[in-house]
């Protein structure tokens, strides 16, 4: 027996030498912040988009449009750090929630919760405004009010709240009165536009096309559906855009004066402007928490026309694919997940893919969901992956809110971490930096892992995991792009 044991000793020492080495990222491990928001001046997000609607590159009118793009931790409240992100991580399952039951046959507009030109804007991220979402801002109208407006990718029709309020949230910035504005147009309760509504009606006294979206976390926007011009970076106008003029609107819009909706249906804005500007668009989000140090710094920008895939030469393309239930999402292909810089076994391809009969299953990329959820069995298998490659941080029992695993890692300035990657269909990869995966959840160096397991039936790709890629949504090439440090 002595030389088998001899030679298992040696075929084991053999493999522990060709085993891979786990790869690891450094770490800058820094809690949130315990000092508590203030409330701004009435018109401080000038501060952070600047005093026009956008500011646009020489000549780049001519071949799209662009608006600056902003983390709502840009602007002040008075909460902590803490307190506002225990109310995003509430929101972000009731909307993951309403997005499993939309992407199996619900309606398409309420998930909140070609040509050679093209547009574009600023986005700002939303956290310290009470929600996870991504702001522009926007002109509406003849003469135009800048409006702020939140992005997302998981609706389609774009409205705000209008003048005369029946019943209205309170907004920064001027609400939007049609009445001022000589290029508002009412929609006929027989116009196309109104019957592709999935929630229609009319108002038989003025034959006025009446538009109703509920979201999965409560929120309701009712009013009139019009058409109107929307003013882009450099001055850029875009005429008879359909969206819905909100009097009867509450919910968890704070400070937002609407939605402007990306999603892939027939009444999103990049469907709506497509023959003019084609069906592409991109937007890179700043970190959630960078525009506290300095917000004119860390803005980027949403683009809309050619020049949204143009200067995103180093993204690394995927395939749409698309669920004939639904319309609106952005569905993809993931294929695998890598921590360590070695593939996880266990996250295997069949429980991540679509069923196209169904609606069940598949993976969505979506601005306005935080949190990355995965099939139940994907989500296990990473999860044990990287607590085994992470051994040598201390693990923190009980966990936090959605989260199961989180490390203690205060008194710790600089920590290793293995590396992550997300694998999609078509070679496309996306290395995420550390700061997409592990977050702070206190002010004493608690960090999370910030995945989470669903039984709902969808995975998501969340807007922490896109944090610093511009992620471009090739419409006219059905695929979807990923361009590391794109802001």
């Amino acid at each position: 027996m002595a030389p088998i044991a001899a030679l298992l000793l040696l075929l084991a020492a053999s493999n522990a030498a060709l085993a891979k080495p786990v790869e690891y990222h450094s770490f800058v491990a820094t809690p949130l912040s315990p000092h508590t928001y203030t409330a701004p001046a009435a018109d401080a997000d000038e501060d952070v988009f600047g005093s026009s609607l956008a500011v646009a590159e020489e000549g780049a009118a001519a071949t799209a449009v662009h608006f600056r793009v902003v983390h709502r931790d840009a602007f002040a409240v008075n909460a902590t750090a803490v307190d506002l992100l225990a109310h995003r991580l509430q929101r972000d399952g009731r909307r993951a929630a309403q997005i499993s039951k939309a992407a199996t046959g619900g309606a398409a507009n309420g998930t909140r919760g070609g040509g050679g030109r093209g547009v574009a804007a600023p986005v700002v991220s939303g956290l310290a405004l009470g929600s996870g979402e991504y702001f522009t801002k926007i002109g509406v109208g003849t003469p135009a009010t800048p409006a702020l407006m939140v992005l997302d990718t998981g609706s389609d029709v774009a409205w705000l709240q209008c003048a005369p309020c029946r019943r209205c949230y309170e907004q920064s910035g001027q609400v939007f009165d049609p009445r001022r504005s000589s290029s508002y147009g009412a929609i006929d309760c027989a116009a196309p536009l109104c019957r592709r509504l999935d929630s229609g009606g009319c108002d038989l006294r003025r034959r006025a096309c009446l538009y109703q979206v509920a979201y999965g976390d409560g929120s309701v926007t009712t009013g009139d559906f019009a058409t109107e011009t929307l003013t882009f970076a450099g001055g850029a106008r875009v005429a008879r855009v359909a969206l819905g003029c909100g009097h009867d609107n509450e919910g968890l819009f704070v400070a937002a004066a609407g939605l402007l909706g990306l999603g892939r249906g027939g009444l999103s804005f990049p469907t709506q402007i497509s023959r003019r500007y084609g069906r592409s668009f991109s937007y890179c989000l700043v970190d959630r928490t960078s525009s506290s140090s300095s917000p004119g710094s860390h803005s980027s920008t949403v683009t809309f026309g050619s020049r949204a895939v143009g200067p995103s030469a180093s993204a690394s393309f995927t395939p749409m694919v698309k669920n004939p239930r639904m319309e609106t999402f952005y569905y993809v292909q993931l294929i695998g997940i890598s921590v360590g810089g070695a593939r996880v076994p266990g996250v295997a391809e069949s429980d991540l893919r679509l069923n196209p009969s169904t609606g069940r299953g598949g993976v969505i990329v979506d601005s306005g969901t935080s949190v990355t959820r995965l099939a139940r069995p994907a989500y296990s298998a990473l999860r044990d992956a990287f607590r085994a490659a992470a051994a040598g941080l201390r693990l923190s029992p009980g966990g936090f809110s959605l989260f199961d695993t989180c490390y203690d890692l205060g008194g710790r300035k600089v920590v290793k971490v293995p590396t992550l990657s997300m694998h999609f269909a078509g070679g496309a990869e996306a290395a995420l930096p550390p700061e997409n995966y592990l977050i702070p959840v206190d002010t004493t160096g608690t960090f999370c892992f910030a995945f989470a397991g669903t039984d709902g039936g969808v995975s998501i790709v969340g807007n922490i995991q896109q944090q610093g890629f511009r992620v471009v949504f090739d419409g006219d090439g059905q695929r979807v792009g990923f361009a590391p440090k794109g802001c």
